[in-house]
């Protein structure tokens, strides 16, 4: 394969992980957009980029600052700024594997000639030598395979973290797709493995529908709601979506005997592509609710969260 072939492979997958706002919608409930929910204090603030900016001044050792300063500048397409952010927040906080990932990930977006420049690819091996089912990681690291020109290893390690993609996942379409491409450009008959690793998974758990209104009948969008969401830019779209999923993570706070609301957290995390955050939110709902252990367990490990 031509490396510029490879090349735009790269520069497409790093939207395998792009937020599928309805996930979010059905998990967290399409009224926290609701704009009663946002102060004129607030408001006045200046935007949540300006506010980030300030934060990070105030508190350079914020490591969740520096991460949510990398996201949003990531989603403005200003790729090295957000690895510049992404860079502090690792440093801080070392022993993050999404932090890693996500630096690897801008680093790639900035690069103007190097599909996997090797800071990149360092970021990546970082990541899972922290989380070795890291999905950003191991979907890039399979790329270096495929660069490499090692396609049939590539395509068997895209094809394991297919098999370990909850289903439902935001970026499990992409990665079908790019394994079907990458089979048939390199002319590897791959659609009878694709077959086998989605009947595994299929036996292995519920349908992604059955994930989204399982627990706790939690309420999720209607038609029209999803359709008003959908014409949101999509940098807007995962703003909102983060800010949905943090300000459940605060009310979960103020209220952690809330078992329904933990697993709606866990969920949201996965389909933001954040397993980190989804494990702390594990934990943090097993030790507010120890009677509750076992369901949240059960719950987390539906979710793919390990």
């Amino acid at each position: 394969m031509a490396e510029t072939q490879s090349g735009n492979r790269v520069k497409g997958g790093v939207l395998l992980l792009g937020l599928a706002l309805a996930a979010i919608l059905a998990a967290v409930g399409y009224r926290s957009l609701s704009n009663d929910s946002i102060s004129t204090d607030d408001a006045e603030l200046g935007t949540p980029l300006d506010r980030l900016e300030e934060r990070v001044a105030e508190t350079p050792d914020d490591g969740a600052a520096w991460q949510e300063l990398g996201f949003l500048r990531f989603e403005q397409g200003e790729y090295g700024a957000a690895a510049a952010a992404y860079r502090k927040a690792a440093g801080i906080d070392p022993g993050e594997a999404v932090l890693w990932s996500a630096l690897g990930e801008a680093l790639v977006m900035d690069s103007k000639r190097d599909p996997l420049p090797p800071e990149a690819l360092a970021a990546f091996k970082r990541a899972v030598e922290i989380d070795a089912d890291d999905p950003r990681a191991r979907y890039f690291l399979a790329v270096k395979r495929d660069l490499d020109g090692d396609h049939r290893a590539a395509l068997d390690e895209w094809l394991s973290l297919l098999g370990d993609t909850p289903p439902g996942a935001p970026w499990e379409e992409d990665l079908v797709r790019t394994i079907e491409q990458v089979g048939r450009i390199n002319g590897i008959a791959i659609d009878a493995d694709v077959e086998r690793v989605q009947a595994a998974r299929a036996a292995a758990g519920v349908s992604a529908g059955e994930r989204l209104t399982a627990v706790g009948a939690i309420p999720g969008p209607t038609s029209a709601q999803i359709a008003a969401a959908s014409a949101i830019p999509p940098g807007e779209q995962r703003q909102m979506a983060e800010g949905m999923v943090a300000s459940l993570e605060q009310k979960l706070s103020a209220s952690p005997a809330n078992v329904d609301g933990w697993v709606m957290l866990m969920r949201s995390r996965m389909t933001l592509g954040q397993p980190d955050r989804a494990r702390k939110a594990l934990a943090d709902a097993v030790a507010a609710n120890p009677a509750s252990a076992a369901r949240l367990q059960a719950e987390a490990e539906a979710l793919g969260v390990r």
